[in-house]
């Protein structure tokens, strides 16, 4: 658990002092979902329908913005080489990164969320659940996108190749958050809804740094 906390803290930092991915992030987020209603028009009812899934399309894409660079630098200056030879659980520090980025870009993606929602007309209502969803879901993307990042890493267009990777993985969580919101704005129960994202967490918490640990073994050799 030291190990986990000092890989924790060194991420943090790094991304604190840059201060970038976390800002670059939310403004992607409310800047594509306030396109809609330019594409769709302002009617309040129609925004209100679409809303779910516009909120969970345009968060799954913010996620995914800094996730290329994730394992990059370790990569670039050796330090992947060491610590894949050294006798610290490479699983380990995965979800430790995994963990950094779920803090510095997919949490605030959750606290913008009821902002984005109450713009596109969402019932208010529906907005916790909409939050519960998503600190739900978004882990899960943050896990899944460090699994694509060890995979794409060094490729040529390794945005590119990350994305066509872990999009269709997001697939399910995409459908189970987005209809959890739209549960709840019909007056129905939500919890199975979440029990099915808290059970892909479930999964994904430990098959996603197994597969990502084995990736990056693999890079280095």
């Amino acid at each position: 658990m030291s190990v986990f906390r000092a890989v924790l803290r060194r991420d943090l930092s790094l991304a604190m002092r840059q201060g970038g991915d976390a800002v670059m992030a939310v403004l992607f987020f409310v800047l594509a979902a306030i396109l809609f209603p330019f594409g769709v028009g302002p009617e309040a009812s129609v925004l209100a329908r679409i809303a779910p899934g516009v909120v969970w399309v345009c968060a799954l894409l913010a996620a995914l913005l800094s996730l290329d660079r994730l394992f990059q630098a370790e990569w670039e200056d050796g330090t992947l080489d060491l610590l894949v030879l050294s006798p610290l659980p490479l699983e380990l520090i995965v979800l430790a990164k995994c963990l950094a980025h779920w803090l510095v870009s997919g949490l605030p993606l959750v606290l913008a969320a009821p902002v984005v929602a109450l713009l596109l007309q969402m019932e208010p209502t529906a907005v916790p659940r909409l939050v519960v969803a998503l600190a739900l879901g978004t882990p899960s993307l943050s896990l899944l996108g460090g699994m694509g990042a060890a995979l794409s890493l060094g490729a040529r267009r390794g945005g590119v190749l990350l994305a066509l990777l872990v999009l269709p993985l997001t697939v399910p969580i995409l459908i189970f958050g987005a209809a959890a919101v739209d549960e709840a704005l019909a007056g129905g129960a939500v919890r199975a809804h979440f029990l099915v994202l808290g059970a892909f967490l479930a999964l994904a918490l430990p098959l996603c740094p197994l597969a990502a640990a084995a990736a990056l073994r693999q890079a280095v050799e």
